[in-house]
């Protein structure tokens, strides 16, 4: 289909909750696919239809060694690890800047597929981290809500700064 324009922090959509996908049908398909084909072109793990400006519950994640992209509708993390890890994560809406975030280190998340039909997948590591912090985002928390506030700010600063100058 068509990679989109990633909106930018601090654009106000990517702190709006995501409203829930009732239709399966062609759109949600092209939707999809556009979400895949924008984060294949940014060369991201992750991205929601929220990041480029549509405001349903819709993710894509493609983790080195994927065949294809995972794509999960609706989804909704159901079970935490008491287990932790930390992970550097970013977001392709605030390019140049990156922070440990601390985590479950494993999930299990109940989603629908284009089909409508109810999918769980449980996850460690890497695809968990990504999943919580793409349905983070169609919750309406960007990434950066899980830093300290000291941590928030000086990244904000480092950003500011980086697209000034660019």
């Amino acid at each position: 289909m068509t990679a989109r324009a990633i909106l930018r922090y601090p654009d106000p959509r990517l702190r709006q909750l995501a409203a829930p996908v009732v239709t399966f049908d062609a759109a949600l398909r092209g939707l999809a696919d556009d979400v895949a084909d924008t984060l294949e072109a940014a060369a991201g793990l992750g991205l929601t239809a929220p990041h480029i400006g549509v405001l349903q519950r819709v993710v894509v994640v493609r983790l080195q060694g994927d065949p294809a992209p995972r794509i999960y509708v609706n989804p909704v993390i159901t079970e935490i690890s008491e287990t932790l890890m930390r992970h550097e994560e970013g977001s392709l809406s605030m390019p140049g800047v990156r922070a440990e975030v601390e985590r479950p280190r494993a999930v299990v998340c109940r989603y629908q597929d284009l089909d409508g039909h109810e999918q769980t997948e449980q996850a460690e590591g890497l695809l968990a981290i990504c999943l919580q912090h793409e349905v983070d985002q169609l919750d309406g928390i960007f990434w950066l809500q899980r830093l300290s506030r000291l941590k928030r700010d000086r990244l904000i600063k480092q950003y500011d700064k980086l697209h000034r100058l660019s």
